[in-house]
């Protein structure tokens, strides 16, 4: 049988992007991916707009298209909720933009079907990345960012927050659960609960382009994961380790 592949787009108040960003997506997925039974998640995380009705059109038109909807707000909520209910053997996400190159998923789904991985993420600080239109505000407080996490965690991985990572069932079924956060701090609090817990990482360079729109508060952001990192480092990491291990998984 196939692998299986649900990919998953978080999105807030996107009525306008939503519909442009999922067709491309399932036609990409249609060409490039018919290896897998791959399905399309639509996550609705507190919109106002038309997106829920956007996103009940695009699935009424597209069989592999499903969607769901949460009242309340945060990326991490809505990642969480999409990927502890889906069955696939591998789920993935994506923001709304789609600001990473897809033809970088291939490379990111297949490590983790063959084996080889637990967690797969799309990167723009490797030396092979291809980062198109950023500021240099952006770029200095993400480099700083990761300079701070590897300092504090001893991670091999660089860019924690790249809108574009796949994970196993395993370790999404294993993980998720036991994220705290429920915003952008998210996809960082996985990683690291990951890489303390023993789950395999493989960072992907991709080509990234900037978006000009974007609705992410540097400064604010930047303040929660800085939060969320001294959360971790005092006591987060090995209360995950502890239930994890009473549950056998460790």
């Amino acid at each position: 049988m196939p692998t299986t592949l649900d990919a998953v787009i978080p999105c807030l108040n996107e009525e306008r992007a939503l519909p442009v960003s999922v067709r491309r997506l399932h036609d990409f997925m249609s060409s490039q991916m018919s290896g897998y039974d791959w399905g399309i998640v639509v996550a609705d995380n507190g919109s106002t707009d038309g997106t829920l009705a956007a996103a009940a059109a695009l699935s009424d038109a597209l069989p592999e298209v499903r969607y769901i909807r949460l009242e309340q707000r945060g990326r991490g909520r809505a990642l969480r909720r999409a990927w502890t209910e889906s069955a696939a053997d591998i789920v993935a996400y994506m923001d709304v933009d789609l600001s990473t190159d897809l033809r970088h998923l291939p490379e990111l789904v297949g490590p983790i079907a063959n084996g080889n991985c637990d967690i797969a993420i799309g990167s723009r600080l490797l030396p092979d990345s291809n980062v198109i239109g950023r500021t240099l505000k952006r770029e200095i407080t993400s480099r700083g960012y990761s300079l701070l996490f590897r300092a504090l965690f001893f991670t091999p991985f660089r860019d924690a927050q790249c809108g574009f990572k796949a994970v196993g069932r395993r370790a999404a079924d294993d993980l998720a659960p036991l994220v705290e956060d429920n915003g952008w701090f998210f996809d960082s609090e996985l990683l690291i609960l990951a890489q303390q817990c023993g789950y395999r990482i493989r960072e992907v360079p991709v080509r990234w382009t900037d978006d000009p729109d974007s609705r992410v508060r540097i400064i604010r952001t930047a303040w929660e994961d800085v939060k969320g990192l001294l959360r971790l480092k005092f006591g987060g990491v090995g209360k995950a380790r502890r239930q994890l291990r009473s549950a056998g998984k460790l």
